[in-house]
């Protein structure tokens, strides 16, 4: 059965309720304007991070007294948006990105092939992975999974190759199941499941994994098909709670070490 790709943000970086009451204590206007999203919460804890490495003040204090310079000044380098967007690209541009790791995103990431899983448990540090096992999850045709779900790659287009595609996952699941009857377990029948077949996965990743990620798996840079339309799904996932991170997908480069 053919499937498609499906990435969902479960959850991702927000202020705690007694941070929030500090904030408030101490920046009325700051904190209404996080409230109302105007500033977002990743945005706060990023200048908090940048900040508390050149600051005298505490963690704490840094949005209470400095959010005011930050985010309600335009910025001094004419590139647009307030002082706290120059203060961030000032920041990546200078490859202090660690001040990005604090900001975080949960997916949930659904019907993506195992050979597209394959490439992306390679992106290993600022990572989590919790994905689906064939060696619990049963696929046989007449298990709970309803068989083997498979994806279609970009490249096959004609109805021949459909036909022929489709054929040998046909193929795949008839020799699963044999293997089954005959008494083979799960873990062992998997074996003849191709890279075609489906599976599902938690993904956990900061900003500036993730912005690595999608400098190396971004479209026209290289990349198979599925995991650039992935390495796209998961930027609009971000970028629709932190807009202010879109220049830096956009922006995003392979480092010369990566080549």
């Amino acid at each position: 059965m053919k499937t498609d790709m499906k990435v969902t943000l479960m959850a991702h970086s927000q202020l705690s309720d007694k941070f929030k009451e500090i904030l408030a204590d101490g920046a009325e206007e700051l904190a209404l304007k996080v409230e109302e999203g105007v500033i977002t919460d990743g945005q706060i804890s990023t200048l908090t991070a940048i900040r508390t490495c050149y600051s005298a003040n505490l963690p704490t204090e840094i949005a209470i007294k400095e959010g005011e310079k930050y985010f309600g000044k335009a910025a001094t380098d004419g590139e647009g948006g307030t002082d706290a967007d120059r203060l961030f690209r000032h920041i990546t541009r200078s490859g202090h990105t660690s001040t990005l790791e604090h900001v975080s995103f949960t997916f949930a990431i659904e019907g993506v092939s195992r050979a597209l899983l394959a490439q992306l448990t390679r992106h290993r540090v600022g990572f989590s992975f919790s994905v689906q096992s064939q060696r619990y999850v049963r696929l046989g045709s007449k298990d709970r999974s309803g068989g083997m779900k498979y994806l279609l790659p970009e490249s096959v287009k004609t109805e021949e190759q459909r036909a022929a595609f489709e054929s040998a996952m046909v193929q795949s699941q008839l020799y699963y199941d044999r293997l089954r009857k005959l008494g083979i377990p799960p873990e062992d029948a998997r074996a003849v499941l191709p890279n075609a077949t489906a599976t599902n996965l938690v993904m956990t990743a900061n900003l500036a994994a993730l912005l690595s990620f999608y400098a190396k798996r971004r479209k026209g840079n290289g990349a198979q098909h599925e995991i650039a339309e992935l390495a796209e799904a998961i930027r609009r996932e971000v970028v629709a709670v932190e807009p202010w991170t879109d220049a830096y997908f956009e922006a995003a480069t392979v480092p010369k070490s990566a080549h």
